[in-house]
């Protein structure tokens, strides 16, 4: 099928070789990879891959979508997307597939096209976030560009860190030729620090087994030794030059020592060093982040239904979404208040009244819907 001197295929379980590159070079994001979706996913069943390449044969887009019922859901998350490519992608499903009613996309950086572009209704919210570090082009850069009392921290804890432990020694290990017991060693260090926090880790044998199969194909690993062990480590996954932290961990027993902090650092440079532009913290706004320069970077929900007639039919979802929007919205403004203590008791305050308010959504759910088919019927109107 052409569209403005695109060619677009559309396959079905069996994807062409050059998928897996496409991906990943259009994307730069471990969330997009084939091989992150083959632990979640079964893509022999299923998944569908759309390919849109110019008159050029190069590859313009690639997502990989799988229909739920009425849903084409897009399981490429973390993404950038351009307008033209998004609602070339949406022409595409609505014209060859009469069972889709809505197309939705989930953490995505994506810009929607205009309505006289995409005649749609759409929603579009704020749901999730990535910490982001644009990384300059030296370590002597950042260095200067990190706050006076940073690098004060950093200097401090450094040099009682080598005083202390002159062995101290930082290592960098890349794909192959990062071991197992590496990868388990940094998870038993996370794992007893979660504990330590009274916490319960996210990280279990499936989530260790998608960390193992990515690190093989992407991975970074930095490990500070001390006195002859492991005592902090970090592993990154690199997507050209994008850098992702998929965990931190530091034994708790040198916590004067602010070593996950300088762990992270560490890595930092050495991402600088290998000629990083970007370094994604994702999502969690700790302080060591934002101390690191780390700044928010919202990712979108987007839902696009077929006309309004489909979005009064579904308005459940629209429903949902709405929810979810509102959910989100009251979590990032908490998250922004938690970080000036003069505003903590007003932001505790204003969470239970959000708490209040889900309670009252909740309980009147046919008063949403029935604005979500007032707006299908408004948008009739007006198209």
């Amino acid at each position: 099928m052409n569209s403005d001197r695109v060619l677009i295929s559309d396959f079905e379980n069996e994807f062409p070789d050059e998928l897996e590159h496409a991906l990943e070079s259009l994307y730069h994001s471990p969330f997009a990879t084939l091989a992150h979706h083959r632990h979640y996913c079964d893509l022999r069943r299923g998944v569908h891959a759309y390919v849109a390449r110019g008159s050029d044969r190069q590859v313009r887009a690639a997502l990989l979508w799988r229909r739920e019922g009425r849903v084409a859901r897009v399981l490429n998350e973390q993404i950038e997307l351009t307008k033209e490519e998004l609602g070339r992608f949406a022409r595409h499903v609505f014209a060859t597939r009469k069972d889709i009613d809505i197309i939705e996309l989930h953490a995505v950086h994506a810009e929607l096209p205009e309505r006289d572009e995409l005649p749609l209704p759409r929603q579009r919210f704020d749901c999730a976030e990535d910490i982001v570090l644009s990384l300059p082009d030296s370590v002597d850069a950042y260095r200067a560009s990190l706050g006076k009392s940073t690098r004060s921290y950093l200097n401090r804890y450094m040099n009682k860190l080598r005083r202390d432990h002159p062995g101290m020694r930082h290592e960098v290990i890349e794909k192959d030729d990062i071991s197992e017991s590496q990868v388990r060693r940094i998870v038993a260090l996370n794992h007893a620090r979660m504990r330590e926090r009274c916490r319960a880790s996210a990280i279990d044998e499936d989530e260790l087994a998608r960390i193992l199969e990515l690190v093989r194909r992407y991975g970074l690993l930095t490990q500070v030794h001390i006195d002859g062990q492991v005592r902090a480590g970090t592993i990154e996954l690199q997507l050209g030059q994008h850098y992702f932290l998929q965990m931190i961990a530091h034994d708790c027993a040198y916590n004067d020592y602010g070593l996950g902090t300088l762990c992270c650092y560490l890595a930092i440079c050495e991402c600088i060093a290998r000629g990083g532009t970007e370094y994604h913290f994702l999502w969690g706004r700790y302080p060591y982040k934002t101390r690191l320069l780390g700044r928010q970077r919202r990712l979108q929900h987007i839902a696009l239904y077929r006309d309004g007639a489909r979005l009064a039919l579904h308005c459940g979802l629209a429903a949902a979404n709405a929810w979810h929007a509102g959910q989100f919205r009251r979590h990032d403004w908490l998250m922004n208040h938690l970080h000036q203590p003069d505003l903590l008791g007003a932001g505790l305050r204003a969470a239970a009244r959000g708490a209040h308010a889900v309670r009252g959504m909740l309980a009147f759910p046919r008063s949403i819907a029935h604005a979500a088919a007032q707006a299908a019927r408004s948008h009739r109107k007006a198209g």
